[in-house]
């Protein structure tokens, strides 16, 4: 049943619709998201942008916790699912789909700041269901926005919590040895005490975690593609073609397909562009410009799929592994994959790494969503029960460490096709202010 469900929604016109929303906000506003992208690299990391104040997080801040929600172990799995699936092309979709996808998450972090309100302790809180009221009123959008943020949460209880807590002991105790229970009770219990002081403690956290857990990622992964770089200009080749032309892929127009399918569906599985996460991070982001924090916010697609999946694409691409078969003659693939590359350099240092990856990776993405979800959560019940809802998360953590969740997965996949509809709906509808946002901003004159 829930099969079912999810291939009718993540089907082929939920994704027309996701990357045909980014292709349309990127032409609208005239490639400024494009052209503009080295001035919002530069305002990410930029000292500025790590200035917080009373209401809310720094804009840096709020780009690590969004990041943190995306950075997780679809970086690593993800990619390597979408290459034996799609073929080589899949990578170039996910660049692609990425691409597109920065004028999406401009327009939802923008709109997100532009319309946030406070909340019952005085903090800024926005997202796509404040966006939905804007755009359909308080009646018609009251109800579509509690839509999304049921799916939101429930999204966050499964993608977020359960299966993230799973990957966490999974890497833990095939890598290392480690008991599944002691390791899903640490993780459950750390996780616990990184949420209990809301987006601040949230924030603190993912500001450094995030950068830190992403370069020792790239040094890796750049270690194993420098190790193979004789291979790497076939690899490109291949990757290109197989991309863009049928003969080149594998089942003609059918592995074509493939390639354009996987590649878009995992790459919008990586950076959430048009699910309406980034808006809800961005919206708690201490600015007085909307559009700067849109900003600032669109380069979290640029660094998730456009740099680290990249990385991990190559690396599978250049050392040779894809198409390997294990014992029983089927293809090797996700994670299993990603490790026989970093395998081919780094040896056994590179089964750890990929495992102390996973683990990172995963715990960033049960403080992001955490954030995401009780927002969602919040707006449905009015600012009460928080409490309640930590408490759920953590209980899901603690419930999926050790436990089969292939019904989770397929349960989140489907909230997740239950909340990008109505929102690129809503970004369609607003796309105008968004356009009239980013016309109207001018750059900052260097002193």
């Amino acid at each position: 049943m829930l099969n079912t469900i999810y291939a009718l929604l993540w089907g082929p016109g939920t994704l027309a619709l996701l990357l045909g929303t980014g292709v349309f906000l990127t032409v609208r506003m005239s490639f400024l998201p494009w052209r503009r992208l080295g001035f919002a690299l530069r305002s990410a990391l930029g000292r500025e942008a790590r200035k917080a104040g009373t209401s809310g997080v720094s804009p840096f801040s709020a780009l690590m916790t969004a990041l943190a929600a995306t950075i997780g172990t679809g970086n690593i799995v993800g990619v390597a699912t979408a290459l034996v699936a799609g073929g080589p092309g899949a990578l170039v979709w996910m660049e692609i789909s990425a691409l597109f996808g920065m004028a999406t998450i401009f327009a939802e972090s923008m709109l997100a700041v532009k319309y946030r309100r406070r909340d019952e302790r005085g903090q800024w809180t926005g997202g796509p269901m404040y966006l939905m009221e804007t755009a359909f009123g308080r009646r018609a959008g009251g109800v579509l926005g509690s839509v999304f943020a049921l799916f939101a949460v429930g999204a966050s209880l499964g993608i977020g919590s359960m299966t993230q807590a799973n990957a966490v002991t999974e890497a833990l105790s095939s890598t290392f040895g480690l008991p599944v229970g002691p390791v899903g009770l640490a993780a459950a219990g750390l996780a616990l005490a990184g949420i209990l002081g809301g987006i601040r403690s949230i924030s603190k956290i993912t500001s450094v975690l995030v950068p830190v857990m992403a370069a020792l990622y790239l040094a890796a992964g750049l270690a194993v593609i420098l190790g193979n770089l004789g291979n790497l200009p076939a690899g490109l080749v291949l990757i290109l073609r197989s991309a863009f032309s049928p003969r080149a892929a594998a089942g003609g127009m059918a592995g074509l397909w493939a390639a354009v399918r996987w590649g878009v569906a995992r790459g919008v599985f990586s950076n959430e562009a048009g699910l309406g996460s980034a808006g809800i991070a961005a919206a708690a982001a201490e600015t007085d410009d909307p559009a700067r924090q849109g900003f600032i916010s669109m380069t979290g697609a640029f660094f998730d799929t456009i740099v680290i999946c990249t990385v991990t694409g190559l690396a599978i691409c250049c050392s040779g592994v894809l198409g390997t078969t294990d014992a029983s003659g089927e293809a090797v693939d996700g994670g299993a994959l990603t490790i026989l590359a970093f395998r081919t350099v780094l040896g056994d240092l590179g089964a750890k790494c990929i495992a102390v990856s996973i683990v990172l990776f995963a715990f960033s993405t049960i403080l992001g969503w955490e954030y995401q979800g009780e927002t969602a959560f919040a707006y449905l019940s009015q600012g009460r029960w928080r409490p309640a809802y930590r408490l759920a998360y953590i209980l899901a953590a603690l419930w999926g460490g050790g436990m089969e969740l292939e019904a989770v997965y397929r349960f989140s996949d489907i909230c997740n096709a239950l909340m990008c509809i109505p929102n690129l709906v809503c970004l369609l509808a607003l796309s105008g202010t968004a356009c009239r946002e980013i016309r109207a901003y001018r750059i900052p004159r260097k002193p």
